[in-house]
Protein backbone atom coordinates (compact mmCIF):
# COMPACT_ATOMS: atom_id res chain seq x y z
CA UNK A 1 0.00 0.00 0.00
CA UNK A 2 1.11 3.77 -1.14
CA UNK A 3 2.34 6.16 1.44
CA UNK A 4 -0.61 8.21 0.24
CA UNK A 5 -3.22 5.80 1.37
CA UNK A 6 -1.93 5.75 4.68
CA UNK A 7 -1.92 9.07 4.90
CA UNK A 8 -5.20 9.33 3.78
CA UNK A 9 -6.32 6.86 5.98
CA UNK A 10 -4.98 8.17 8.86
CA UNK A 11 -6.55 11.92 8.14
CA UNK A 12 -9.93 10.21 8.60
CA UNK A 13 -9.19 8.77 12.18
CA UNK A 14 -11.06 11.38 14.46
CA UNK A 15 -8.98 13.65 16.68
CA UNK A 16 -8.15 12.01 19.96
CA UNK A 17 -9.94 14.20 22.70
CA UNK A 18 -13.20 14.05 21.00
CA UNK A 19 -12.91 10.27 20.34
CA UNK A 20 -12.00 9.40 24.30
CA UNK A 21 -14.76 11.92 25.52
CA UNK A 22 -17.21 9.98 23.11
CA UNK A 23 -16.22 6.80 23.77
CA UNK A 24 -16.01 7.66 27.62
CA UNK A 25 -19.84 8.77 27.41
CA UNK A 26 -21.27 5.50 25.88
CA UNK A 27 -19.30 3.22 28.34
CA UNK A 28 -20.02 5.06 31.33
CA UNK A 29 -23.91 5.20 29.67
CA UNK A 30 -23.84 0.73 29.12
CA UNK A 31 -22.38 0.42 32.88
CA UNK A 32 -25.44 2.41 34.43
CA UNK A 33 -23.32 5.32 35.38
CA UNK A 34 -23.04 9.00 34.88
CA UNK A 35 -22.01 9.78 31.43
CA UNK A 36 -22.38 13.47 30.96
CA UNK A 37 -19.04 15.00 32.39
CA UNK A 38 -19.17 18.60 34.03
CA UNK A 39 -15.73 19.90 33.20
CA UNK A 40 -12.48 19.34 31.47
CA UNK A 41 -11.45 18.03 35.11
CA UNK A 42 -14.27 15.72 35.28
CA UNK A 43 -13.71 14.37 31.80
CA UNK A 44 -9.68 13.89 33.08
CA UNK A 45 -10.91 11.73 36.10
CA UNK A 46 -13.38 9.91 34.40
CA UNK A 47 -11.44 9.03 31.46
CA UNK A 48 -8.81 7.92 34.19
CA UNK A 49 -11.47 5.89 36.01
CA UNK A 50 -13.25 3.96 32.80
CA UNK A 51 -9.33 2.67 31.94
CA UNK A 52 -9.17 1.58 35.49
CA UNK A 53 -12.59 -0.44 36.34
CA UNK A 54 -12.89 -1.16 32.31
CA UNK A 55 -10.10 -3.11 30.62
CA UNK A 56 -11.90 -3.00 27.30
CA UNK A 57 -11.98 1.19 27.40
CA UNK A 58 -8.25 1.08 28.54
CA UNK A 59 -7.00 -0.89 25.39
CA UNK A 60 -9.87 1.05 23.23
CA UNK A 61 -8.04 4.57 24.62
CA UNK A 62 -4.83 2.60 24.00
CA UNK A 63 -6.23 2.22 20.15
CA UNK A 64 -7.23 5.68 20.02
CA UNK A 65 -3.67 6.93 21.02
CA UNK A 66 -1.92 4.53 18.61
CA UNK A 67 -3.75 6.36 15.89
CA UNK A 68 -3.17 9.46 16.63
CA UNK A 69 0.68 8.97 17.47
CA UNK A 70 0.59 7.28 13.58
CA UNK A 71 -1.06 9.95 12.31
CA UNK A 72 1.74 12.39 13.94
CA UNK A 73 4.25 10.44 12.20
CA UNK A 74 5.74 8.84 16.00
CA UNK A 75 7.21 5.99 15.60
CA UNK A 76 7.77 2.64 18.24
CA UNK A 77 5.15 4.28 20.84
CA UNK A 78 1.84 3.18 18.62
CA UNK A 79 3.55 -0.33 18.64
CA UNK A 80 4.11 -0.06 22.45
CA UNK A 81 0.10 1.08 22.59
CA UNK A 82 -1.11 -1.62 20.53
CA UNK A 83 1.22 -4.93 22.21
CA UNK A 84 -0.17 -2.94 25.66
CA UNK A 85 -3.94 -3.57 25.14
CA UNK A 86 -3.43 -7.24 23.16
CA UNK A 87 -1.72 -7.51 27.43
CA UNK A 88 -4.07 -6.11 29.05
CA UNK A 89 -7.18 -6.72 27.15
CA UNK A 90 -6.72 -9.12 24.51
CA UNK A 91 -7.87 -6.29 22.24
CA UNK A 92 -6.32 -6.44 18.77
CA UNK A 93 -7.61 -3.14 16.18
CA UNK A 94 -5.26 -3.30 13.56
CA UNK A 95 -3.67 -0.13 11.54
CA UNK A 96 -5.99 -0.08 8.82
CA UNK A 97 -9.17 -0.01 11.23
CA UNK A 98 -11.09 3.25 11.59
CA UNK A 99 -13.32 3.58 14.44
CA UNK A 100 -15.24 6.68 14.98
CA UNK A 101 -16.13 8.15 18.65
CA UNK A 102 -18.94 6.59 20.38
CA UNK A 103 -18.11 3.28 20.31
CA UNK A 104 -18.54 0.55 22.83
CA UNK A 105 -16.45 -2.51 23.36
CA UNK A 106 -18.23 -5.05 26.38
CA UNK A 107 -15.08 -6.64 27.02
CA UNK A 108 -11.97 -7.41 25.74
CA UNK A 109 -10.94 -11.03 23.56
CA UNK A 110 -11.73 -9.14 20.61
CA UNK A 111 -9.86 -8.78 16.90
CA UNK A 112 -10.41 -6.36 13.95
CA UNK A 113 -8.43 -6.02 11.48
CA UNK A 114 -8.22 -5.31 7.47
CA UNK A 115 -9.84 -1.92 5.77
CA UNK A 116 -12.70 -1.99 8.59
CA UNK A 117 -14.79 1.10 9.03
CA UNK A 118 -16.78 1.39 12.96
CA UNK A 119 -19.71 4.22 13.04
CA UNK A 120 -20.77 5.48 16.45
CA UNK A 121 -23.06 3.83 18.41
CA UNK A 122 -21.63 -0.16 17.68
CA UNK A 123 -21.41 -2.08 20.41
CA UNK A 124 -19.18 -4.76 20.26
CA UNK A 125 -19.04 -8.13 22.90
CA UNK A 126 -16.43 -10.27 23.41
CA UNK A 127 -14.72 -13.01 21.81
CA UNK A 128 -15.86 -10.89 18.33
CA UNK A 129 -14.06 -11.06 14.95
CA UNK A 130 -14.13 -8.57 12.33
CA UNK A 131 -11.45 -10.20 9.79
CA UNK A 132 -11.04 -10.72 5.90
CA UNK A 133 -11.23 -13.23 3.69
CA UNK A 134 -7.87 -14.83 2.67
CA UNK A 135 -6.47 -12.78 -0.01
CA UNK A 136 -8.99 -9.37 0.09
CA UNK A 137 -7.65 -6.28 2.45
CA UNK A 138 -10.82 -4.77 2.27
CA UNK A 139 -12.79 -5.54 5.50
CA UNK A 140 -16.67 -4.91 6.93
CA UNK A 141 -18.17 -1.39 7.30
CA UNK A 142 -20.07 -1.38 10.25
CA UNK A 143 -22.83 1.36 10.11
CA UNK A 144 -24.40 3.43 13.22
CA UNK A 145 -26.24 1.49 16.16
CA UNK A 146 -25.19 -2.03 15.19
CA UNK A 147 -24.74 -4.90 17.80
CA UNK A 148 -22.42 -7.09 17.38
CA UNK A 149 -23.25 -10.82 19.96
CA UNK A 150 -20.41 -12.54 21.45
CA UNK A 151 -18.43 -14.57 19.31
CA UNK A 152 -19.84 -13.36 15.96
CA UNK A 153 -17.57 -13.45 13.06
CA UNK A 154 -17.64 -10.83 10.86
CA UNK A 155 -15.77 -11.77 7.53
CA UNK A 156 -14.54 -9.91 4.31
CA UNK A 157 -15.68 -7.18 2.26
CA UNK A 158 -19.58 -6.75 3.88
CA UNK A 159 -21.76 -4.07 5.14
CA UNK A 160 -23.42 -4.39 7.95
CA UNK A 161 -26.45 -1.67 7.87
CA UNK A 162 -27.52 0.76 10.29
CA UNK A 163 -29.28 -0.74 13.63
CA UNK A 164 -28.84 -4.35 12.47
CA UNK A 165 -28.35 -7.00 15.38
CA UNK A 166 -25.49 -9.85 14.98
CA UNK A 167 -26.18 -12.90 17.13
CA UNK A 168 -24.41 -14.60 19.64
CA UNK A 169 -21.16 -16.90 17.56
CA UNK A 170 -23.20 -15.92 13.89
CA UNK A 171 -20.72 -15.94 11.01
CA UNK A 172 -21.72 -12.77 8.52
CA UNK A 173 -20.08 -13.55 5.01
CA UNK A 174 -22.70 -11.16 3.28
CA UNK A 175 -24.53 -8.09 3.51
CA UNK A 176 -27.16 -7.39 6.44
CA UNK A 177 -29.87 -5.27 5.60
CA UNK A 178 -30.20 -2.32 8.03
CA UNK A 179 -32.56 -2.94 11.07
CA UNK A 180 -32.46 -7.05 10.16
CA UNK A 181 -31.31 -9.13 13.23
CA UNK A 182 -28.97 -12.25 12.01
CA UNK A 183 -28.06 -15.93 13.64
CA UNK A 184 -26.26 -18.87 12.45
CA UNK A 185 -23.05 -20.01 10.56
CA UNK A 186 -23.91 -18.42 7.69
CA UNK A 187 -25.51 -15.87 9.42
CA UNK A 188 -28.70 -15.85 8.05
CA UNK A 189 -32.22 -13.29 8.82
CA UNK A 190 -34.43 -13.97 11.99
CA UNK A 191 -37.81 -14.09 10.26
CA UNK A 192 -39.93 -11.17 11.62
CA UNK A 193 -37.23 -9.77 13.74
CA UNK A 194 -36.73 -6.11 12.41
CA UNK A 195 -35.35 -3.80 14.94
CA UNK A 196 -37.02 -0.54 15.28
Amino acid sequence: MSEEFWRALRARHPHLREALVADAKITAAYRGERSEFRSRLDVAVQLIRLAWVSDAFLAQALYRLKARLQALGVPVFPRVAHRLAMALAQVSIGDPVVVEPGVYIVNGQIVIDGAVEIHSGVTIAPWVTIGLRGGDFRGATIERDVSIGTGAKVIGDVRVGEGARIGANAVVVDDVPAGVTVVGAPARAVTGARVP
